[in-house]
Parts: C-alpha cells; structure tokens; sequence
C-alpha cells in the first residue's frame, strides 16, 4: 500500500517505499526581506521551494493561519485541503521524493496582498510514484493564487496540470 507524501510547490502523490536516497545539501534558512511586497516575498518563497528548503527555511515566510488548497489533479483526483502542519511536515519530505526542482515563472500578477503566478515545475523522482519511475522528470504548468499579509503568505490556491 501507498504512503502518501507532501511536497510543496508539487501535490502529494501516493510513493512507494526506495531505497534510500543521499540527503540534499542543507539550505540555509534565509529571514525574508522586511521592505520586500507580496510579489517579492511570493517569488522569494518559490524559490526556497526551489533550491530544496525544509521546514525551516520556509517557514518565515508563511502565516501561522497558512492553508495550501490545491484543486483536483492527476496525482490528487479529489484536491487537497493543508494547513500550516502539513506543509511544513511535507516540506521536511520533499527531498526524499524529489529533487532539482526548478520553477520558470511565466508570469505574474498583484492587487493588493493577492499575487497570481503561472510557472513551469519540473523535477526529478527520487522513488517511483504514480506515473512517474524514479530518475524520470515530472512537469507541470502550475497557476498559484497567494494572499499576503503584513509580510507572510496566509493562504495558497494551486491549479496543478501534469504532463504524462
């Protein structure tokens, strides 16, 4: 039977227990930047996902409020509903399932704390997961809706699309 592990930036996806994979380099947790606006603290958020972070190099970035919800997809049929827990817990997962993620942010908008961004998200599967074997590359065109407040994402909405 299938565990089903958290990603950020990616749903989660049932996995099949690997063999063991060598950790990712720690990331160093990085204080978001006080002056920046909410496309600024979104992008920078992106890409900490990104380079690998953790628990604790995202979590100055989000409200202890934060929700993920993520629509119906092709690894979440049914969508998703997170809190802050969750995602963090799944972000401390991220590098046993994935790795060399990489966003191209195609394009982004603001008004107010609400900041829309549509990317490209690719990464290597570090275990066989449904679709996907490990070694292989997994693609998505994603759109993001983030609300931010004094400074901290409080609530994320991903519309995920996966390429097969």
């Amino acid at each position: 039977m299938a565990d089903e592990t958290i990603v950020p930036g990616a749903p989660a996806a049932p996995v099949e227990p690997a063999a063991p994979v060598e950790p990712a380099a720690p990331v160093e947790p990085v204080e978001p930047a006080a002056s920046s606006g909410p496309v600024d603290r979104v992008l920078e958020f992106i890409r900490i996902l990104e380079a690998g972070g953790g628990a604790a190099e995202i979590r100055p970035y989000l409200a202890d409020t934060f929700t993920l919800v993520e629509a119906p997809h092709l690894l979440a049929p049914g969508g998703s509903t997170r809190t802050l827990a969750d995602v963090l817990a799944g972000a401390d997962q991220s590098s046993q399932v994935v790795a060399n993620q990489e966003f191209i942010i195609r394009r982004t908008t603001c008004e107010g704390g609400r900041v829309a961004v549509e990317a490209d998200w690719s990464a290597t599967v570090l275990m066989d997961i449904r679709y996907w074997d490990r070694g292989e590359t997994i693609r998505a065109r994603t759109s993001s809706v983030f609300e931010v407040r004094d400074g901290l994402i409080v609530s994320q909405d991903s519309y995920d699309c996966y390429f097969r």
